[in-house]
């Protein structure tokens, strides 16, 4: 464990992987108030901790650092060409009818309601999420899904559930406000990653089960 409870999954001289909870920033945001994140956390820890990749504020899970160049680069490249493989769990309304299937949508940012986004198929971003339904829970009217986003975009998992018609427990963005109150965070939890390791070429794969 580091200082402030940011529990480490895995280090070595290249990378650095840590489980980020619920409700705290990847990267800093404006104001002095939002200096608290992950990675300030993570370069007291070690000062050479560099971001590749972002979890949203409420959401919580894997997050992979590099320690020195030659590995961002690495992994930069592996983002590119989708070797890099996410897995999330999330709570959602409603019981998901298909057993698992795609959202293949283009987002695009709301630009008078950023930050939230949007599907438009004129101008947006191809976006594309495989789900599949871990448990349906009938007495709760919920369901708990696997999400394995292809692409990366802002808000996808949450925008693309929310437009099957299963809004995420506990999204304060999207959800209607009954579902809201359903949790006391965001039910998005990325659990899982799969990457090569820049260094010795081996596969690694990390889980962290979620705690809700």
């Amino acid at each position: 464990m580091t200082d402030a409870s940011i529990q480490i999954l895995y280090q070595d001289s290249d990378l650095l992987i840590l489980n980020k909870p619920a409700g705290l920033l990847t990267v800093p945001g404006k104001g002095p108030d939002k200096q608290d994140c992950l990675i300030n956390r993570a370069l007291k820890y070690n000062p050479n901790a560099r971001v590749i990749h972002r979890l949203d504020q409420g959401t919580s899970g894997i997050v992979m650092l590099p320690l020195n160049y030659p590995t961002q680069k690495a992994l930069t490249h592996q983002f590119q060409q989708r070797q890099v493989h996410k897995r999330y769990q999330a709570v959602v309304q409603g019981l998901v009818k298909e057993d698992e299937g795609e959202i293949d949508l283009p987002l695009i940012c709301d630009w008078p309601n950023r930050p939230l986004q949007k599907v438009c198929h004129e101008h947006g971003k191809s976006a594309l999420t495989r789900y599949r339904v871990l448990q349906r829970d009938p007495a709760r009217n919920i369901s708990r899904v696997q999400l394995k986003p292809v692409s990366g975009r802002t808000h996808q998992l949450r925008v693309h559930m929310l437009t099957l018609g299963h809004p995420i427990l506990g999204d304060q963005l999207y959800a209607p406000e009954e579902v809201k109150a359903l949790a006391p965070r965001l039910l998005l939890h990325a659990y899982r990653l799969e990457l090569i390791h820049p260094t010795t070429g081996h596969s690694l794969a990390l889980e962290n089960p979620p705690d809700f």
